[in-house]
């Protein structure tokens, strides 16, 4: 199933280029009150509101997939959790541009581990990316993105696509300097979902996605996820040896070689096999 966010928080079922309105599936998740609950409602009741959705969607209004407003497919993640330098090109290139490494030592994945991206850099692919800096260089970057379906904690390999609810195109929208990563990566809009959220069910195997950016018609990157230096499962195990993942929170799993600069005016469209495209203005 695929499911989005669209408009004033609408809930749209994605068939082909079209979308259904099942906002009413949303009245099967519980009333929430303070203390509200920290993970994503819609995420933690995924399997109800898929079945609600179903039954919603016949006689339902639909919209042009084009004609709306596209949200973040995750309201409220717990946290974004990110992955540096996870493809083995772009290691090479980060650590042989000046422009990119800043004089930054930059190492292996499985020496400096994750890092946590600012909630509040949360944005969809119809929010336009805002250019903080406009003095310093800032970078696309495309990613698979893993939503985490279920509280996972030390979690094996073997098991841990279980815990994946879905899954989306990510833009880690990256300014560059000497500042450590979470600082640079975390301005307001720099962390893009979307189109719409693929349910695990429907994309099994993430290990073989194509994946595809341009800017202004320009390719930049186009890779595959076989490339990973560490799968969707390990980062997923690598990340729950150190914390617990909860039901919304987000996965970035790294980006391919081929990053570059963005300004204002410019129109990326980035797409990834199963999982759609997303084109999103720069201002």
């Amino acid at each position: 199933m695929k499911l989005c966010r669209f408009n004033d928080n609408r809930l749209g079922l994605v068939e082909g280029n079209e979308i259904k309105d099942v906002t009413a599936a949303l009245d099967v998740l519980p009333a929430a009150r303070y203390p509200l609950p920290t993970t994503d409602l819609l995420i933690t009741h995924l399997p109800e509101v898929q079945k609600a959705a179903s039954a919603a969607a016949k006689g339902a209004k639909s919209f042009a997939l084009s004609d709306v407003k596209l949200l973040s497919p995750v309201a409220n993640p717990g946290k974004l959790v990110a992955a540096p330098v996870n493809y083995k090109k772009h290691l090479d290139e980060a650590r042989t541009d000046p422009q990119i490494h800043h004089q930054n030592q930059v190492a292996e994945i499985q020496r400096v581990g994750l890092f946590l991206k600012a909630n509040s850099s949360l944005a969809g692919a119809s929010d336009v990316i805002p250019i903080r800096h406009p003095d310093r260089r800032t970078d696309h970057e495309i990613e698979l993105v893993a939503i985490i379906g279920a509280k996972a904690n030390r979690v094996k390999r073997e098991d841990a696509l279980k815990y994946v609810a879905g899954y989306c195109i990510g833009l880690d929208i990256t300014v560059r300097g000497p500042e450590e990563r979470s600082l640079r990566k975390s301005i307001d809009g720099y962390s893009v979902l979307g189109p719409y959220l693929v349910t695990a069910d429907e994309l099994s195997d993430p290990t073989n996605l194509d994946l595809k950016l341009t800017v202004n018609g320009e390719p930049r990157q186009i890779a595959n996820t076989r490339d990973l230096i560490i799968g969707v499962a390990e980062l997923i195990e690598f990340a729950t040896s150190f914390y617990t993942l909860y039901p919304g929170d987000v996965l970035f799993t790294g980006t391919p070689e081929g990053v570059g600069p963005i300004k204002p005016g410019d129109t990326i469209d980035a797409s990834i096999t199963h999982l759609g495209s997303i084109q999103v203005k720069v201002g």
